[in-house]
């Protein structure tokens, strides 16, 4: 057809073929002349049906094209009408479908050729030419383009849908249709019609219809919940009231009805109808007692007999109101009443919907405490548990007044000072160092006078002293873990001198007016003990009436200057490893009071530090007076044990905990290496003086500086010439000991002193030798051996050992150290080659051999003969027999036949274990521990029996220790099983449950078994049926082992940790292990197990808990200079907050940041 229809004829009469050609742009082959005539047609009919008010039919169809003017406008009519659209979607339905059919036909035929269509106008010409073509199928069948259709405006619903041939990517990538492409529905039931449900089912995936079920989370054995159902006791089996019949039955009998009494009918019952029990109700009655109704449920037979305690502890208080352990044993049975299932209940299942808290079980106790003081207002006991027990719930400050009220009723009551002052030392908030070292001075002048007679108002109390002693000691631990080592030092130099050497003048004088005496002494500035040229208080009395002291000048050439190394070695390291390198040279070089120089004209204000002087008001009021010959040896072995020396004394009960701070009661590397003759310093975890290391570094004894080694011996020549017999031999061992213990760090770690040091050592055991009274001490005779020993002269030593046994002459078995030097040298030639049996094993039988005859020792020349050994075999058996039958009997022999019980038992079994083999060994221990268990088991024994009792204790003690040293050695030699080790350690430390040797070894043995079970259930028993810290400590410390074997057995190449095989739980084990033993009365103030937990969690990376672990260390323990340290070790980032801590609390502080800040820029 022609562009232009108006002219299509002339272009058809032009026929010529180059005037076609050039005319062809005039003709639009696409358009045909019949749609034209249709469109024109339809546009009529509906004009027609318009104007005639008949309802509007929808048109596919498009009118006829339009030119540029209309196209404008037909786009604006577009936008307007999708506006429209929008806006009126809320009107009703049949005005919407009337306006909108009124717009497509007015608007439809105006928007087909157009470019902004984007292809839609094409698709209506498209359809339309189809339905040109298409007549009879109508007009009203046919597809809009880019419109709906419908279905109520089609005649013939023949071609509605078509079919969309264009694939769908999304259902390749998806499971299933796009759900907003799905209708509606929900499915009553899984079921599906016509399927056999019996062999075919349909799985409804993804179903919207189907809730989803909240999973119930399970709760764990550890939760509030199921700990209260743990706790709760299991169904009782109770036996058939009615007893079987022998013949079988073949049904179950029911109680005929006919067998209860027919009720009567009387006024109350006129139909007979209510049985006995509703009668008696109505009557007011109860039935009698004889027939009450039996608890059925378990739950009523525990509530039933809870009540009958509840009923017979207030029957017996009541008759016995002055009965202070019944109240207490009334207030324990609190815990048992508040776990049991609603004994109190108001009505059914109350337990389970309000939980008895702590509180109420607080309150309850307080309850019967407030009764039992009411009945008892004088019992310090029910005080001190209610102070106890108020310490949950109360104010600190008003806890604090009410302690000394109770103070000021007793003060003659050590066992309340001591709880005082622990009290006051864990109070973070109102703890500072000098008020604490002030209530110490307050708490020991007030029992002085006590025990003095000042005070006539209360009496002295039996064990006093000794109490007061073990107060005295309690404090010099608390300044020394407080870094105030002067003010320990001074405060032992000044026992000394007030024990040892005061003047006869004043020896009948109350204790105040002997201390105001002692002023002028101490502030005279002579010297004191420890420093040279000590003569002690009553020389200078004695010379202060002659005129006064004559002063010598010494040579000044013979005073060697004290070398100033330089503090800081690397100025490159971080801040705080500089602070705390400098502060720990500065606590081992300065533990030693400061004191004016005369002889350099130094003043007092020539000091750097003046913490480093102490003044006479630090130590005053904590002297006192000691009487008795075994304290005032105590105290000098306890100013050793500071001093470093391993004079084997141990701290009271009391206050061993609060010293332990240190973590050498693990080590057991020399156990390991030699069982039988290892070296044990027995420094039971507590530190000395000048000892401010990390945890974890081996203890070793090395030695204080050249001053301080000189201090220590200025001490020994000072105290010596004061004791004689045991007393003297057992501190020149020490001493001995003592150098003995640096030849073995030399050993260990410092090769190239150990020639000088050796020499010393030496040097020293002939000089203490050379001296009379210690020429037949076979204790330093033994020590001087073994030290030759040690330093591998084999030859020496065994000279040493010979020359010391040929001069004991023909004792026999009745010396216990001639047994102990015996007992050395055979277990030294045995550890010498133990996987040999020829000369070695010849020379230990020849020494125990010839311990039992009569004629002088004679050395070592061949193989021991079967009669001779025969022979000291029966020698070994009677004398044992001797000796436990002077046990068992009450007599004046008692305490020797105790001495050399131990020593006998030991030497015969290392002579059965050599002649004849491990099980006679163990025959031997078996049959010395039946003897002696029954006498050391006894609970509270008399005052008159515990001296000997805890003599059988040792002896048992010491017995079990060489059985357990000489399994491991077999162990070591030869194959044997473990589990008579185990089994003997187990039983050992049920009896002895704070040795911590046995402790380590059976720690060690059961890091070898793969099976922890055992060993938790044991530990834990003795945790808590025991009193002692050590079960929980080395409780801690075998699952500490067993992670790290875990740990290493993942570790590759020592880098990287592979969790290829799980933990099972070690982390949070050892975590639970820890918390509870902060929650015991004696683990919440150790200072070693809170540093051991520190470290632990700051192992595991986790910080933040780990600081909260530090300030929840210093509620506890706010005295422990380590933990400090430790902490700034751990936390650089807070060494300003923790110093500020430590400068506001008063804890020694001997390097402030200033001083550090001048050293850095010089």
């Amino acid at each position: 057809m022609a562009l232009f229809p108006a002219f299509a004829g002339l272009s058809e009469a032009s026929g010529g073929g180059a005037s076609r050609k050039e005319l062809d742009w005039l003709s639009n082959p696409s358009f045909c002349v019949g749609s034209l005539t249709a469109l024109s047609q339809q546009a009529e009919e509906v004009t027609a049906l318009a104007s005639g008010g008949s309802p509007l039919t929808r048109s596919p169809l498009k009118s006829e094209l339009s030119d540029e003017s209309d196209t404008s406008q037909t786009l604006t009519q577009i936008s307007r009408r999708k506006k429209k659209e929008k806006k009126k979607k809320r009107k009703h339905q049949h005005r919407k479908k009337t306006k909108r059919r009124h717009e497509q036909s007015s608007s439809g035929g105006s928007e087909s050729d157009t470019d902004s269509g984007k292809g839609r106008s094409s698709r209506s010409l498209k359809d339309s030419q189809k339905e040109s073509e298409k007549p009879s199928q109508g007009s009203n069948a046919v597809a809009a383009g880019h419109q709906s259709i419908w279905l109520e405006d089609i005649q013939t619903p023949t071609e509605v849908f078509r079919t969309d041939k264009k694939p769908d990517p999304a259902n390749w990538e998806y499971k299933s249709l796009y759900r907003g492409d799905i209708a509606r529905y929900k499915r009553k039931g899984d079921s599906c019609l016509g399927i056999n449900p019996k062999k075919q089912c349909i799985s409804w995936e993804g179903t919207p219809a189907a809730k989803k079920h909240s999973r119930k989370h399970l709760e764990r054995y550890f939760t509030k919940k199921n700990v209260g159902l743990m706790r709760t006791e299991g169904i009782a089996v109770c036996a058939s009231t009615e007893p079987p019949s022998s013949e079988p039955i073949t049904f179950i009998p029911v109680k005929d009805s006919a067998d209860a009494a027919t009720p009567v009918a009387t006024w109350l019952n006129p139909l007979g109808i209510y049985d006995q029990s509703t009668t008696q109700w109505l009557q007011g009655q109860g039935p009698p007692e004889q027939e009450s109704k039996q608890p059925d449920s378990q739950q009523d037979r525990e509530s039933a007999a809870l009540k009958a305690k509840v009923e017979e502890f207030n029957r017996k208080v009541r008759e016995n109101p002055r009965d202070t352990q019944l109240w207490m044993a009334f207030v324990a049975f609190q815990d048992e009443v508040m776990r049991s299932p609603g004994l109190y209940a108001l009505e059914e299942g109350e337990q389970e919907k309000h939980r008895k808290s702590l509180k109420l079980l607080l309150e309850k106790k307080l309850a019967v405490l407030e009764r039992a003081i009411e009945s008892n207002p004088s019992s310090v006991d029910l005080k001190l548990a209610k102070l106890q027990l108020c310490a949950e719930f109360w104010e600190p400050s008003a806890l604090a007044k009410e302690w000394q009220k109770l103070l000021f009723l007793h003060p003659n009551n050590t066992d309340l000072w001591q709880r005082y002052l622990s009290f006051c030392q864990s109070q973070f908030g109102t703890f500072s160092v000098s008020k604490l070292h002030n209530l110490y001075g307050k708490c020991l002048s007030t029992l002085s006078a006590v025990k003095d007679g000042s005070i006539l108002s209360h009496p002295v109390l039996p064990g006093t002293e000794e109490a007061m002693f073990a107060l005295f000691l309690q404090q010099c631990h608390f300044l020394r873990q407080a870094g105030h080592s002067e003010k320990v030092i001074s405060l032992f130099q000044a026992m000394v001198d007030f024990t040892f050497f005061k003047p006869d003048s004043v020896k009948e004088l109350p204790t105040k007016a002997q201390v105001e005496f002692f002023e002028p002494f101490w502030d005279s500035g002579e010297p004191r003990v420890g420093e040279k040229g000590a003569r002690g208080w009553r020389a200078w009395m004695h010379q202060q009436e002659r005129g006064g002291w004559v002063l010598v000048n010494p040579d000044e050439d013979e005073e060697e200057p004290e070398e100033d190394d330089q503090e800081i070695k690397d100025k490159t390291l971080p801040r705080w490893q500089i602070w705390l390198a400098v502060e720990r040279s500065r606590d081992q070089r300065h533990w030693r009071p400061w004191r004016p120089d005369k002889t350099k004209k130094q003043t007092e204000e020539d000091c750097e530090d003046p913490e480093r002087q102490v003044l006479f008001d630090d130590i005053g009021q904590s002297l006192i007076r000691l009487c008795s010959p075994s304290l005032q040896f105590q105290l000098i072995e306890a100013f050793l044990q500071f001093l470093g020396v391993p004079s084997g004394f141990l701290p009271p009960a009391s206050c061993l905990y609060l010293a332990m701070d240190e973590s050498s009661i693990f080590d057991s590397e020399l156990y390991d290496a030699k069982p039988l003759t290892y070296f044990n310093p027995s420094f039971s975890g507590i530190s000395c003086v000048g000892y401010m290391e990390q945890l974890g570094c081996p203890r070793w004894t090395k030695g204080h500086s050249r001053e301080g080694e000189e201090f220590v011996r200025n001490v020994f020549h000072l105290v010596l010439p004061l004791f004689s017999g045991k007393q003297k031999s057992q501190l020149c061992l020490s001493w001995l000991r003592y150098e003995v213990a640096k030849v073995i760090w030399c050993l260990h770690t410092k090769k190239k002193r150990l020639k000088s040091q050796g020499k010393n050592c030496k040097k020293l055991a002939k000089n203490l030798l050379k001296e009379p009274e210690n020429r037949n001490n076979f204790c330093l005779w033994k020590q001087y051996a073994h030290l030759e020993w040690l330093l591998g002269n084999i030859e020496d030593a065994r000279k040493v050992f010979d020359t010391a046994l040929s001069m004991a002459g023909s004792s026999e078995l009745k010396d216990r150290e001639l047994c102990e030097l015996s007992l050395l040298y055979a277990e030294l030639e045995m550890e010498l080659s133990p996987d040999s049996r020829g000369a070695t094993t010849g020379r230990a039988v020849h020494v125990l051999t010839r311990l039992t005859e009569s004629s002088p020792y004679g050395p070592y020349t061949g193989q021991v003969m079967a009669t001779q050994v025969l022979k000291a075999r029966k020698a070994y058996e009677h004398a044992l027999q001797d000796c436990l039958g002077q046990t068992c009997a009450s007599g004046p022999d008692t305490a020797e036949s105790l001495d050399c019980l131990g020593s006998l038992v030991r030497c015969f079994m290392l002579f059965q274990y050599l002649t004849v083999g491990i099980d006679a060994a163990v025959h031997i221990y078996g049959q010395v521990f039946a003897k002696l268990k029954g006498s050391v088991l006894p609970e509270g024994p008399g005052p008159k029996d515990s001296a000997s009792s805890q003599s059988v204790n040792s002896v048992l003690e010491a017995v079990t220790l060489m059985h357990t040293s000489l399994l491991r050695f077999h162990m070591n030699t030869s194959v044997y099983p473990l589990a008579p080790l185990r089994e003997t350690l187990a039983e050992a430390l049920r009896l002895y449950p704070g040795n911590q040797v046995l402790w380590r070894a059976y720690v060690q043995i059961q890091n070898k078994s793969h099976s922890a079970n055992k060993t938790r259930r044991f530990l834990d028993g003795v945790a808590t049926s025991a009193k002692h810290l050590e079960p929980r400590l080395f409780a801690i410390e075998a699952e500490k082992m067993r992670k790290g074997l875990v740990e290493s057995v993942q570790r590759v190449g020592g880098r990287e940790v592979h969790a290829t095989i799980p933990e099972t739980g070690l982390t949070h084990r050892i975590r639970a292990l820890f918390e509870n033993a902060i929650r015991s009365d004696k683990g919440s103030q150790c200072p070693l197990l809170w540093r051991m937990y520190l470290k632990f969690l700051v192992s595991l990376g986790n910080k933040e808990r780990s600081k909260g672990v530090f300030y929840k260390a210093l509620q506890s323990c706010p005295w422990a200079k380590v933990l400090y340290m430790d902490a700034m070790e751990y936390f650089p980032d807070e060494l300003q907050e923790i110093l500020d801590v430590m400068t506001e609390k008063e804890l020694r502080v001997r390097l402030p940041l200033e001083e550090l800040e001048l050293l850095l820029e010089d």
